[in-house]
């Protein structure tokens, strides 16, 4: 066994609430992170907002606003999928590498097709 995975099996994991306190703050620390440092994720979060509470003040059944707000938040997770990407390939170096480029393409394909979808269900919902 390498010493890096030995050394981790000595490391006491949080459980039960603790764990989910720690996780809950580890989602908010990356909230705010997102928030700061993405310009795509504030303009997607914005859009989230304002899309959201549109669906209130649309004749829709409940099946139908979830959709509609699901969609919204796939597109914030896949947004937030290809950011998580993009660092850790900044991380690994900036240097040009046709992986590091594929890596960032495919991340950003996947916030597009979430956008297609998301538009899509908008569209065929309130038509």
């Amino acid at each position: 066994m390498n010493e890096s995975r030995q050394n981790n099996r000595f490391i006491k994991k949080h459980t039960g609430i603790k764990r989910l306190f720690y996780a809950t703050t580890y989602s908010w620390n990356g909230l705010r992170s997102a928030l700061k440092n993405e310009a795509a994720f504030r303009q997607e979060f914005l859009v989230f907002i304002i899309f959201t509470v549109f669906t209130f003040l649309f004749d829709v059944t409940a099946i139908e606003r979830i959709a509609l707000i699901s969609s919204l938040l796939m597109v914030l997770i896949l947004e937030l999928v290809n950011s998580a990407i993009e660092c850790v390939v900044d991380r690994v170096g900036m240097d040009w590498h046709p992986l590091s480029g594929r890596a960032k393409d495919y991340g950003s394909l996947a916030v597009l097709l979430g956008l297609v979808i998301a538009a899509g269900i908008w569209i065929g919902i309130l038509y």
